[in-house]
């Protein structure tokens, strides 16, 4: 529900369990921040602004006005008047000049939520939310900026979003545009982010918040591996079950700055938004710009609460695919199999062998194309190698489907080799500085996608592909990030619009794709993990969750992952061993349960892994059979930590109506002479009573508990003998 207080001039937006107040003061319309926190029943909270006490408001101590810009919380602040804090946006005006403060004018508030034009963005029909459009302007410039807030009226979310527009008859750039801030008072928070690299992507990171500026970013062109679009203050006391926490999560997949800033009066401004590095957007009279949709979480619950509310809103109001709610086929991936060493005869002995052990999809990963035999050519030339795909591709999907199997292909649209035929027709069509030799990684450049033709010649390359054959799945991949900003494309003065241009043909891409293909599996990847954003999961239901798939590392991954996003959009697959980013032996049956909690798979030759693993995947497809839907619709539960306990992880799910749960123990380190291992579960219903079973060992017998007992006393775990043994742990009601 949102309401306004018209005589006291003040905004509240009420989730669930949550308020958020905005204030309108003094008689230059400026829009301040009241209150975030636990839901209030009065209407006014405006005095928390703190405008009755020095340097009080301009109208009354104008001689004091900048000190005002400086201590005001504003709601959302400009740059360059006095207000000395990080601003949220950034113009230089033709003359060169940049300084701009935001007035209000007028306000909607209307049911449902609309689009956003060209973005990804969450969505709820007039039943399911309310917005808020708060239209401000600076009339110096010839600005008008439009804040959107959604309420969402079944999670504890709130949208955020800004659209900026020219109003002036001249034109002026946008220098910065973050989508979202809250000013509010420190309370000697923790700082909580998602850090990492290639192969251990989203590491919880936690740490104290002191003064000064403490921020994440990329400007990599991706929203990357190292850090990840999402900022969260947490009080020094806030468990899994317990604690303040207020959220900040980017739909976006490019470049981004999550921040904090604690002040010399003790205010935290926290901040997100497209990172201002190399951005400059030049606006001409009329023209707007929409910037992308930030996800805010509030809750004094604790992290438990925290993920129940980002998953909750990413499964009903992103993820548009109709895999959301479907069980995903089991697929095998020939990558870690072959690599580029492979042929028709070589997939299909694969997919024979995989079909008899109840695998569902033969995936066909790098190495089908030009002459691509290795990493160093033909990206951007996408026609099927027939020396290779002897037979081509209809007949080698024709055989795959006759096996009773679907089919899925790989791409890497986005990328253009040196060494390709589409390089030496269009050279001009890299990113590049002109005049200064390209910066090679992995021996290949990025197309640049701000040019339409571009964008047009390699859809329709990719779709003249799928059109060919019964493909089902799509696998899109990018595998190194943005450098040598430049656009022959672009003139001089847009130049710096380059990053977000790219960022938005990807959208477009992808909308297309899935649009002309309704009923394809797209499964985004970067090199893994890097592009594991709210972005991609509007337009794909999953994503590849990192390129190390060892079941030990995924631990820390998935904990991480799984702090925003639900289970089901996790790529996760049973690999080959010894592993091939750490040489890790983990047991076949630890990699399947771990696996287990995504949407699970195979990235391994089946014809050459020992009979005992081979003999082990029908009783692996049973179990996600039996499991998956539990582990996609259910709600999850953080028990135990090996990040930071380093011996023992665990985590669970719970059906909705609270009759079935499944546990997951997974043992790293065994200890000597050590009783059971004693954990606590949650999200049962205490007055129902659970036979508990032991799924993957027969000699722990089954028993009955109440559901109180179970969250309160807990339940025995016997200690497997070994490093690397998981246990799966199913519980259905009596």
């Amino acid at each position: 529900m949102i309401t306004y207080n018209e005589n006291e001039r003040v905004f509240k937006l009420d989730t669930p369990n949550t308020t958020y107040m905005i204030g309108i003061v003094d008689e230059e319309n400026f829009v301040g921040h009241i209150y975030y926190g636990r839901k209030l029943e009065d209407t006014d909270a405006s005095y928390l602004m703190r405008t009755g006490e020095p340097p009080f408001v301009p109208s009354r101590n104008n001689r004091e006005r900048c000190s005002f810009y400086d201590c005001f919380p504003f709601e959302y602040p400009a740059s360059g008047l006095g207000d000395y804090r990080e601003g949220c946006i950034g113009i230089r005006t033709a003359g060169g000049h940049a300084g701009a403060v935001l007035s209000y004018v007028s306000h909607e508030i209307m049911a449902g939520k609309p689009g956003l034009e060209g973005l990804p963005a969450t969505f709820g029909t007039e039943e399911e939310c309310t917005t808020l459009k708060l239209l401000c302007e600076d009339r110096y410039v010839g600005m008008q900026v439009e804040l959107l807030y959604t309420v969402f009226h079944d999670t504890d979310v709130i949208t955020r979003s800004v659209r900026v527009t020219n109003t002036g008859t001249g034109h002026f750039y946008l220098t910065k545009v973050y989508s979202a801030c809250i000013d509010m008072d420190n309370r000697d928070y923790d700082m909580v982010t998602l850090h990492g690299s290639w192969a251990r992507e989203r590491h919880i990171q936690r740490k104290t918040l002191g003064y000064g500026i403490q921020s994440v970013s990329s400007f990599r062109g991706e929203s990357s591996h190292q850090d990840h679009p999402f900022l969260a203050l947490v009080d020094k006391n806030t468990t899994q079950e317990n604690g303040e926490i207020y959220a900040m999560n980017f739909v976006y997949s490019g470049n981004f700055r999550a921040q904090a800033e604690v002040t010399q009066f003790d205010y935290v401004r926290m901040t997100m938004g497209i990172h201002p590095e190399n951005f400059c957007w030049k606006l001409e009279s009329g023209e707007s710009f929409q910037a992308p949709e930030v996800v805010m979480v509030y809750t004094d619950k604790g992290f438990d609460a925290m993920t129940a509310a980002f998953h909750r809103l990413y499964k009903k109001h992103l993820i548009r695919s109709e895999y959301r709610d479907r069980k995903r086929p089991i697929l095998i991936n020939n990558w870690e199999a072959t690599y580029f060493d492979f042929n028709t005869e070589k997939l299909l002995s694969i997919a024979r062998e995989a079909s008899k052990l109840g695998i569902e999809m033969l995936v066909m990963d790098d190495g089908w194309f030009g002459r691509r035999n290795a990493d160093d050519c033909a990206l951007g030339d996408w026609k099927v190698n027939e020396e290779k795909i002897n037979g081509g591709l209809k007949y080698l999907v024709d055989e795959v489907n006759k096996l009773g199997m679907k089919f899925g292909i790989w791409f890497e649209p986005e990328m253009i080799s040196p060494d390709s035929d589409l390089y030496r027709e269009h050279p001009d069509w890299a990113i590049a500085i002109p005049g200064r030799p390209g910066t090679e990684s992995r021996q290949q450049f990025v197309l640049d996608l701000s040019r339409q033709e571009v964008v047009d010649c390699i859809y329709e390359k990719v779709a003249s592909v799928l059109r060919s054959a019964n493909i089902e799945y799509v696998k899109w991949d990018m595998n190194r990030q943005l450098t040598d900003i430049g656009s022959y494309g672009l003139p001089a003065d847009r130049q710096g619009e380059l990053y977000h241009r790219y960022v938005l043909a990807v959208y477009q891409m992808q909308d297309r794709l899935t649009k002309e293909f309704p009923h394809l599996l797209l499964e985004n990847c970067s090199g893994g993990g890097a592009r594991f954003d709210p972005g991609m999961l509007y337009f794909s239901p999953q994503i590849w969750c990192s390129d190390d798939a060892d079941a030990i590392e995924r631990l820390e991954i998935q904990e991480g992952t799984a702090l925003l996003y639900p289970l089901s959009t996790m790529g996760a697959h049973v690999s080959d061993c010894p592993n091939h980013t750490v040489g890790r032996v983990t047991p076949f049956e630890t990699r399947g349960i771990v696996a287990l909690a995504g949407t699970f798979g195979y990235e391994l030759d089946v014809t050459k892994i020992p009979q005992e693993d081979r003999d082990m995947i029908p009783g692996q497809v049973a179990m996600y059979h039996k499991y998956n839907d539990l582990v996609r619709e259910g709600d999850y539960y953080r028990i135990a930590s090996y990040s930071q306990n380093h011996k023992f992880d665990c985590w669970q799910v719970v059906s909705g109506d609270r009759k079935q749960s499944l546990v997951t123990f997974v043992q790293v380190l065994n200890r000597a002479n050590f009783k059971s291992r004693r954990i606590l579960l949650k999200g049962l219903d205490a007055g129902k009573r659970y036979n508990v079973s032991f799924v993957n060992d027969d000699n722990i017998e089954d028993k009955v508990y109440s559901g109180e007992m179970l969250m309160k006393a807990g339940l025995l775990v016997p200690n497997p003998w070994g490093d690397f043994r998981a246990r799966l742990i199913f519980l259905d009601e009596a």
